[in-house]
């Protein structure tokens, strides 16, 4: 039994539906790339580093929203990653407030103490001075635990360029984005005159560059 031939019309719509998603998975790739730089130009800043990349993101989808066009890595290509990357987010950004929180506090009874110990000519202030070393241990957790969350985040979203070049045979050569850090798996890291460069790399070939 031969295959039905397709008529002109029925051509042209499946050829303007593959436009489409071309042109989808095109944005949704330029989208999940900027998303994956701002994330680890975070990450370098936990570390200490000196970071000039900036990308607002919501201004971003303010521009979007603007022009009529959808925020398409998160509507079309996967609805669900609007939501890991917003929890994620979230938990970052509470994990500041709780540090600075922390560091307002532990300031405070210095400074109340110390304001005691003139007004009494007590030393009442030595005990609240043996508080100083959270600031380390403060210092060193937060840093941890934000660390990981870019780093799992980022990682993640490698994960799913990769997954989105794959099933739309994107070439990755055309979508190589900025990186701050080289130990992510999937990606192949080159060094350039102004930073780290990444391209996705094939499954199963595994290392950074």
């Amino acid at each position: 039994m031969t295959e039905a031939v397709k008529d002109s019309v029925e051509a042209a719509l499946d050829l303007n539906e593959k436009e489409v998603y071309a042109h989808i998975a095109h944005e949704s790739a330029e989208d999940i790339m900027r998303i994956i730089s701002s994330l680890d130009a975070e990450r370098a800043k936990v570390h200490g580093e000196i970071i000039y990349y900036r990308d607002d993101w919501d201004d971003l989808i303010r521009q979007r929203i603007a022009r009529g066009k959808r925020h398409t890595a998160f509507d079309f290509y996967n609805p669900s990653l609007l939501d890991i990357w917003e929890k994620k987010v979230h938990e970052a950004k509470r994990i500041k407030q709780t540090a600075k929180a922390a560091y307002g506090a532990l300031g405070a009874v210095i400074i109340v103490t110390l304001v005691v110990s003139v007004l009494t000519d007590d030393a009442y202030v030595l005990p609240a001075l043996a508080l100083l070393p959270l600031v380390v241990f403060i210092r060193g957790y937060t840093r941890d635990k934000l660390d990981i969350i870019y780093y799992e985040l980022t990682q993640f979203f490698i994960n799913e360029l990769r997954a989105l070049m794959e099933k739309h045979e994107l070439n990755p050569e055309s979508y190589k984005f900025k990186l701050f850090s080289r130990d992510y798996f999937g990606v192949s890291t080159r060094k350039s005159g102004t930073g780290i460069y990444a391209i996705i790399e094939a499954r199963g070939k595994g290392g950074n560059g």
